[in-house]
């Protein structure tokens, strides 16, 4: 009898535990949802990216002195200070070995290795940047390479399920899952252009970089940022919709880089009350507050009142989606508005201006202004209000660059001369062979360069 007993606890055990092991893979002969077999096909092209920098360490000034150096024996060599950082990125073309990230993940950097989900680390070649949007496209050696689909983002909707997948805090292939939480983001004073999708799949540092994905396994944005206080995950999470940083990557791909044009108009929210007091239908928009003169926007005849509803094929839905939308623009192309005027619907069709037009190549003036683009300029701040020499783009390692010129300046004094135009540039340069000192202001401050 006990042995009956023994045998027939042991059976119910191994038929409990047959159950329970069938648990996880069907209720009531439905299999159960799992995002296993799509994570199998998706974290291959997930990378994890780091990046070492190295800086000069400023001296102490009798260390520049050779005597100094000889009686006390000082090091003559420049002591270095190296730093690193860590990110992640999406492999978006395994032919081509293209890889997107976000230009914060990788910025200044002298090195990029990107390992991959096999244990291979290679190293990445920067094709190029866009701070504004805040988008890099790296490239590695295609060689068994997986890649993501690039989704229409636009097709998202607030709800949907997206997964998050990163090295947050160094630990590689994390992922986490959550929902759209908002779409059209903006006013984050995070980026330039700002039209992030929201989540409340975690995002933390070092996810920077890495793929949002659809349930799919497409790709449908770049994590970027998160909001929170404390500096860690509390629920919300902030993507570059993939449909820009597509945009931008191929910019970066075709053309070497962003060549952005700007348009000319001053914009703000169409709101439910505007349109009742315009007498309206549409609710959703970008209204033109303002044009400016001699601007692409002038030439097209946009007029102040103007509501614009479409960009191209893009549905505008507010100021800042129209902003974003113009950004991804290149100079000289050619778009198409939609716009109610007088409550009626038209098309406008507008040229993108080039925002250097008129400049001058600074080499014009001075080798050392050799890379860089300039202008003259009334100049407008909370500084006052002063003529000047505008800067409108250095060109990377540059001489201009070596002087320590950067894109926006604008420069108002030279080797403490005052200069308020191109012809007395021309003149205090011709007075003086070498630049030893320039002041200008630099956003909301005042930088004083000194030649070395």
């Amino acid at each position: 009898m006990k042995m009956q007993k023994t045998l027939f606890a042991a059976l119910l055990l191994l038929i409990s535990t047959t159950l329970q092991a069938a648990l996880p893979v069907a209720v009531e002969g439905q299999p159960l949802p799992s995002l296993a077999p799509m994570l199998e096909r998706t974290t291959p092209a997930v990378v994890n990216i780091s990046t070492s920098t190295h800086t000069q360490l400023r001296s102490h000034p009798l260390l520049s002195d050779p005597f100094f150096r000889w009686f006390f024996e000082a090091p003559q060599r420049q002591q270095e200070r190296k730093t690193q950082s860590l990110g992640s990125g999406v492999i978006v073309d395994a032919d081509k070995g293209y890889v997107l990230t976000n230009q914060h993940v990788i910025d200044e950097a002298d090195e990029i290795k990107v390992t991959l989900k096999d244990g291979r680390t290679l190293t990445a070649r920067l094709l190029g940047a866009d701070p504004e949007m805040d988008i890099a496209v790296l490239q590695i050696p295609a060689d068994r390479l997986h890649a993501v689909k690039i989704a229409d983002s636009e097709t998202l909707r607030v709800g949907d399920f997206v997964v998050a997948i990163g090295s947050p805090f160094g630990l590689n292939q994390t992922v986490t899952s959550g929902i759209v939480s908002a779409l059209g983001r903006s006013g984050l004073g995070i980026e330039g252009y700002e039209n992030f999708i929201q989540t409340d799949a975690s995002i933390n540092p070092g996810n920077s970089g890495g793929p949002l994905v659809n349930l799919r396994g497409e790709l449908v944005g770049i994590n970027t940022a998160i909001l929170a206080p404390s500096g860690g995950n509390v629920g919300i999470g902030f993507a570059i919709p993939g449909n820009i940083a597509g945009a931008i990557m191929r910019q970066i791909v075709e053309h070497g880089g962003v060549n952005r044009g700007v348009f000319g108009v001053i914009l703000q929210n169409l709101t439910a009350d505007l349109a009742t007091a315009m007498g309206i239908e549409q609710v959703r928009g970008a209204m033109v507050n303002g044009v400016k003169p001699g601007s692409a926007a002038e030439q097209a005849g946009l007029r102040a009142g103007d509501v614009i509803v479409r960009i191209n094929r893009h549905r505008v839905v507010s100021a800042s989606d129209l902003h974003t939308q113009l950004g991804l623009t290149r100079v000289g192309e050619e778009i198409e508005l939609e716009v109610i005027r007088d409550g009626r619907p038209q098309l406008v069709r507008a040229r993108i201006a080039d925002p250097y037009a008129g400049y001058l190549p600074g080499e014009q003036f001075s080798p050392h202004f050799t890379g860089a683009l300039i202008n003259e300029v009334v100049d407008k701040s909370h500084l006052g209000e002063n003529a000047g020499i505008a800067v409108g783009k250095v060109a990377p390692d540059s001489r201009a660059w070596q002087l320590g010129l950067r894109d926006g300046d604008v420069l108002f004094q030279l080797n403490r001369q005052r200069v308020k135009s191109l012809e007395e540039l021309r003149a205090v340069v011709r007075r003086s062979d070498d630049i030893w000192q320039i002041k200008l202001r630099r956003g909301n401050q005042l930088v004083t360069l000194v030649s070395r």
